[in-house]
């Protein structure tokens, strides 16, 4: 059982959500996750326990939080890129389980109060939903921009709401899998190109006029949908490129179109602060509605199903709830 130290906080887990990156720890391991580890990091949750100092928080209140804060003090910190902090500590792994100890920087940064109309389940995508704002806080996105997202997974569907907030001009979304379109559909995209079926290259072009989409964000984490995104963005437009590769592995691009056509390669990681808190304000006022990317719930004695699905890749989001509804 956690306890809380000075300006820490106890949380009864009330729901904590899977990720494409528990998947890949569990796997292969994971450059930002040193194993043996816990498992689960997107979560919310009731305060349990109040460590000494802290400032805005009390036993009873319904939290959300996201698993890193940065130190501040690093090179990285003081460039402003609170992302890449290299503090040691930074992260906070374990939400699959009963109690989560929040650490000091995390309660001061980036732990909210839960608005009383946000479910347990929702207020836990605040984590995915911050990478997601921060990965486009990277880009000028313009209202009659063109956006393709490749991949119809929990990050490529987040893509789509936060981008038809941010008024894209046309949404088209790229996946694999019938179910997820479907989602992608109801939840904004303009069209869904059935990966498995359909030439992605040409329809890509057929609606965007035969010039390719002004934004690219590449979110399948696979080395060939890497290299294959240049063809698809549009003179002087860019590709994010959000799904990480194993490390070590090396990407074949044309320089040619890279640099006649001046194309912008962007690499993202994780969040800021500011980023995490324009997540909060996205589901707060509902301008965001994640309760659809939510296809399953179950126990933490389910876990070996839970892992199941997510290897199975028919679900979207699982929502593991420690002791049960």
């Amino acid at each position: 059982m956690p306890r809380a130290g000075p300006g820490e906080v106890v949380v009864r887990v009330r729901s904590a959500l899977t990720c494409g990156t528990d998947l890949k720890a569990f796997r292969r391991g994971h450059p930002k996750i040193p194993m043996p580890t816990r498992f689960g990091h997107e979560f919310s949750g009731d305060v349990w326990e109040v460590g000494e100092g802290v400032e805005g928080f009390r036993v009873g209140d319904q939290v959300m939080c996201v698993n890193s804060a940065p130190c501040g003090e690093c090179e990285e910190c003081r460039r402003g890129l609170e992302n890449l902090c290299t503090s040691p500590d930074m992260f906070s792994w374990g939400a699959f389980a009963e109690y989560m100890k929040v650490p000091a920087r995390i309660v001061k940064h980036n732990m909210f109060k839960k608005p009383p109309g946000l479910s347990y389940s929702e207020a836990a995508m605040l984590e995915p939903l911050a990478c997601v704002v921060y990965g486009l806080e990277q880009v000028r996105l313009k209202l009659e921009d063109t956006v393709l997202i490749i991949g119809a997974g929990p990050i490529g569907l987040l893509h789509v709401m936060v981008t038809r907030v941010l008024g894209a001009g046309k949404i088209i979304v790229s996946g694999r899998r019938r179910k997820r379109l479907k989602i992608a559909r109801l939840i904004g995209a303009d069209v869904v190109i059935d990966a498995a079926k359909e030439d992605v290259h040409g329809r890509v072009m057929e609606e965007t006029g035969g010039g390719g989409a002004s934004l690219v964000v590449e979110c399948t984490g696979q080395l060939k949908v890497w290299e294959e995104s240049t063809r698809l963005v549009a003179r002087g437009g860019t590709v994010i490129l959000f799904g990480g590769l194993p490390k070590g592995t090396t990407a074949s691009f044309d320089t040619a179109r890279l640099h006649y056509d001046q194309i912008t390669l962007k690499g993202v990681f994780h969040f800021t602060r500011s980023a995490v808190r324009s997540a909060y304000d996205l589901l707060a006022s509902g301008r965001v509605r994640v309760k659809d990317l939510i296809t399953g719930s179950y126990t933490l004695d389910d876990m070996k199903k839970v892992i199941d699905q997510l290897i199975d890749g028919n679900c979207i989001k699982i929502e593991v709830v420690p002791t049960g509804k």
